[in-house]
């Protein structure tokens, strides 16, 4: 199992956003034909939480270079998670005091 996974599942509480799901599963749709059942079958493997993120996010919590971004890390705020894991960039330069905006092998190192 993917160490990240691992020791998130084991150690921590995953939290997921609609918008995160949906994204997934856009992206999915689109470069892998016929592969939601796979998505599905992971996310129904998977013990998460589950934060709704709504149509419209309140602007102006914090500041984002690309906008389309500004959901994703909306909804972990809103979903309480205390870190926010991400490969992106663009979130590393956001302040917030919660969640710990950190990359995966960041995650790994402090966790694990």
């Amino acid at each position: 199992m993917n160490k990240m996974i691992h020791t998130i599942i084991t150690g921590h509480r995953l939290v997921l956003s609609t918008y995160i799901i949906n994204e997934l599963l856009d992206v999915t749709r689109r470069k892998f034909k016929n592969k939601d059942a796979v998505i599905h079958d992971l996310l129904n493997q998977l013990p998460y939480e589950l934060v709704y993120s709504p149509e419209d996010p309140e602007p102006g919590l914090f500041e984002i270079r690309d906008m389309n971004d500004y959901p994703v890390l909306y909804s972990a705020i809103i979903g309480n998670a205390d870190v926010f894991i991400t490969g992106d960039k663009d979130f590393y330069e956001v302040v917030v005091l919660k969640p710990e905006i950190m990359a995966p092998a960041d995650f790994i190192k402090k966790y694990q």
